[in-house]
């Protein structure tokens, strides 16, 4: 398996990134077993909850100091299980473990690292003064986590104070945006601005590229025209992508073939998605398109319907609509999709066959061999040992 796409199956990895719901202290009580002592807000984990997964918190000695995720029905829990070993306690040990708790469909991975430094903290709390043990678990905890909680979830990070023996110490916090590596850039693919680019230092590659991305130049036309070698030029645009400043979309051609996917109706329930739509595919910002006719046009995109002909049917020009700012918006909105050709040729014995085997799309066929999209239709349309898939 790839490892993106291992990293990818992790539960701690899927979903979308949510505000943490929930912080939860628990410890093996010498006689009650293990208990939560203090969460916040109050009673959001049951008895009933914990009691049915305390095997997975409180865990043994194999699992110790690992992150570990346990996803529910309708909860998703981040913990860093703790073991001290001490005569002083009552087993000769004490166990802990705080818990962050995110909705099920949450992305957790980024809250790892935060979980891990704040039971270290408490660590070294717990060593100094007995901060966990003395019996206040409750009222010591219960204004650190409701900060904790709080700060993470509206700046992001948080900065905590104690005082030791040796003085005040502070503690800082803060959440770390993990991203995986974006997908391998191709040559036939075509970048577009989705965010203004940062100004700093960027690197002369990227100095030199960025000019010529304009949402309509492919990968491979981006690096004739900026004179930089291809490779390099895909680097950097998988760089941008990395930090969402560039999204990759189809080759926009008047061949195009799109059709709807459900997000459609999003357009029609959706104000601020109608507002953003109309000013991105108006050929004008002083008189913009009425959102029918916008709507009309992307119901009207189906499989076997062009944008050359769907260009004669409405006549953009005439509705205040730029075509070309209609498909990137639809594709980048996930309103449409492109229905890419395969060509298959069917004569086992021909040289072509690696070529035309239905695993590489017209787009880069073209894009290898230099040749533009209706040339290169044209020619196959007059060879009939080649069929044309659509997906």
């Amino acid at each position: 398996m790839d490892m993106n796409n291992f990293i990818k199956s992790r539960p701690e990895y899927s979903g979308k990134e949510g505000p943490i719901r929930c912080i939860f202290f628990c410890e093996f009580h010498p006689t009650a077993g293990p208990i939560i002592s203090c969460q916040v807000p109050e009673n959001y984990i049951s008895k009933e909850l914990f009691d049915s997964i305390s095997v997975y918190i409180i865990t043994k000695a194999e699992l110790q100091r690992s992150t570990i995720t346990v996803t529910l029905q309708d909860y998703k829990i981040l913990g860093f299980p703790i073991r001290i070993d001490d005569r002083k306690y009552a087993r000769n040990a004490y166990h802990f473990n705080l818990c962050f708790v995110c909705d099920s469909n949450a992305r957790t991975v980024q809250y790892e690292s935060v979980v891990v430094k704040l039971s270290d903290y408490l660590v070294a709390m717990e060593m100094e003064r007995n901060f966990l043990s003395e019996g206040k678990t409750s009222a010591n905890l219960q204004p650190i986590l409701t900060q904790v909680m709080n700060d993470l979830n509206t700046k992001g990070e948080c900065a905590l104070t104690s005082t030791l023996t040796e003085g005040t110490t502070a503690t800082h916090l803060k959440i770390c945006c993990i991203r995986l590596d974006p997908s391998p850039v191709m040559d036939y693919q075509v970048p577009i601005f989705v965010k203004e680019l940062p100004e700093q230092q960027w690197d002369l590659t990227t100095q030199q590229v960025t000019p010529y991305i304009d949402g309509f130049n492919h990968v491979a036309r981006i690096a004739a025209l900026s004179d930089v070698e291809n490779n390099l030029v895909k680097a950097c645009v998988q760089n941008l992508v990395y930090y969402g400043v560039v999204a990759m979309v189809p080759l926009f051609q008047y061949g195009n073939v799109y059709c709807t996917t459900p997000k459609l109706k999003d357009l029609a329930q959706d104000p601020d998605l109608q507002s953003r739509c109309l000013t991105y595919v108006g050929k004008s910002k002083i008189q913009l398109p009425c959102i029918r006719d916008v709507f009309r046009m992307y119901a009207a995109m189906t499989r076997g319907t062009t944008v050359r002909d769907l260009c004669m049917r409405f006549n953009p020009p005439n509705l205040r609509i730029n075509e070309r700012k209609l498909v990137q918006f639809g594709v980048l909105e996930g309103i449409i999709r492109r229905v890419n050709k395969y060509p298959v040729i069917l004569n086992e014995q021909s040289d072509l066959q690696k070529v035309f085997s239905g695993s590489c799309s017209l787009d880069e066929i073209c894009c290898s061999m230099g040749a533009s999209s209706q040339q290169l239709e044209d020619q196959l349309e007059r060879d009939h040992s080649v069929v044309m898939l659509w997906k």
